[in-house]
């Protein structure tokens, strides 16, 4: 299967980066055989991937990087670099490539410290495959410093180097990285064609398929998690739920704080298992006994890592949190798309009663008003604002109307 049958509803994303191996190619083939380089290439040292969430833009990026280590026989026969099945192909795809280095972060950003030690991985040359690809998955999560350190190597890059950045939107990127990358924008994958895919690669049945595709908007990550997690799906009922419980200022605050505990619970049950493994390692890595006492001098390290395990459990929690908003948001909208008698199709078509009573129980502008106190507590979660605080003002403007 080649690796852009990963990309789903980016068939012409799939078109450019397949053009772009091929020349990546032909590159590789001119400089090792001292022949004139092509000219008009559509291969470059530096991509910017873009797209809304849930688009595929780090699956985009992993599949170009592993079309650019593809060592598939059939391509000495014209056949086109991605199989999907070589070495080269897995091993970029799962993260183990030599010469493929994936960054993404658990955390709230990431730092200078960091970025340097990328930008040193990036002057090597290629161990193994052809290029040296460095994958950032989180390049909107780079600091002011982390940027201005990223813009020199992106700037003056090694000749073997390939930086592959992924963001939201160029906005994202300091302005100087992006106009020396070239842009890829992604679109968000039609609803068919994630619940196509949830039924092959996963082996969803296609009613549950279809609903969890319709109720995330083509988001395939939620998509997938939705309809194999019944946890998930528990969470997710809980939350539609929510706008028939803000009846008094009790049930406001009562609804808020259950928001942000179902939010703190997710977050906990995400890094119980990864936390322990990762304490567990570094204590076998620093010489522990088992169930013994830390060798002296290893105190500092631990803290380290408890601090950025904190920092990852405050982003888990966030995103969390955020996740709930944005189903909040789009059931809103499903409630504003009858009261305006909209062909739109309904993403929550499994709360239809619900939605219907609140489309009858209300006008258009209370509805928008709705949808624009859930945007405004997510700005204010961005700001970090106390999540409590911000939660709570929402579902009293949410009750006002």
């Amino acid at each position: 299967m080649p690796v852009w049958d990963d990309l789903v509803g980016q068939e012409r994303v799939s078109e450019q980066l397949a053009a772009a191996a091929r020349d990546a190619d032909a590159l590789v083939t001119a400089t090792t055989a001292s022949a004139p380089v092509p000219e008009a290439s559509r291969m470059t040292h530096a991509w910017l991937f873009t797209g809304p969430p849930g688009s595929g833009r780090a699956t985009a990026a992993r599949a170009f990087a592993a079309a650019l280590q593809c060592v598939s026989p059939d391509r000495a026969l014209g056949g086109m670099p991605g199989c999907g099945f070589c070495d080269g192909c897995h091993t970029s795809l799962v993260g183990t490539h030599a010469d493929v280095e994936i960054v993404r972060t658990d955390l709230l950003s990431i730092g200078v410290k960091e970025t340097r030690d990328l930008v040193r991985r990036a002057q090597l040359s290629p161990a193994v495959g052809r290029w040296q690809v460095i994958v950032l998955e989180d390049a909107d999560r780079l600091t002011e410093g982390a940027g201005n350190v990223l813009l020199k190597a992106v700037e003056e890059p090694a000749p073997r180097t390939v930086w592959l950045l992924c963001a939201p939107s160029v906005e994202d990127v300091l302005p100087t990285i992006r106009s020396r990358c070239r842009l890829l924008t992604l679109r968000t994958p039609p609803v068919e064609a994630v619940a196509d895919i949830l039924v092959r690669r996963d082996g969803v049945e296609p009613d549950v398929a279809a609903v969890a595709a319709r109720a995330t908007q083509g988001h395939i990550g939620r998509a997938r998690r939705l309809a194999t997690d019944p946890s998930a799906r528990r969470r997710r009922a809980a939350v539609l739920k929510l706008p028939l419980r803000i009846d008094d200022v009790g049930g406001c605050l009562k609804a808020a704080q259950e928001l942000i505990d179902t939010a703190s619970e997710d977050a906990k049950q995400l890094a119980e298992e990864v936390d322990v493994k990762e304490t567990e390692e570094l204590k076998a890595a620093l010489g522990a006994a088992q169930g013994g006492r830390m060798p002296r001098g290893t105190a500092g390290v631990m803290k380290e890592l408890e601090d950025r395990q904190k920092r990852r459990r405050t982003r888990t929690q966030r995103d969390s949190l955020d996740l709930a908003l944005v189903d909040l948001t789009m059931f809103y909208r499903d409630v504003l798309a009858l009261q305006l008698g909209s062909r739109l199709a309904i993403a929550n078509a499994d709360a239809d009663d619900v939605l219907q009573r609140l489309a009858r129980g209300s006008a258009p502008e209370s509805t928008l008003r709705r949808i624009d106190a859930i945007a405004a507590c997510r700005e204010a979660l961005d700001r970090n604002v106390a999540p409590l605080l911000a939660v709570e003002a929402m579902t009293m403007a949410l009750r006002a109307g």
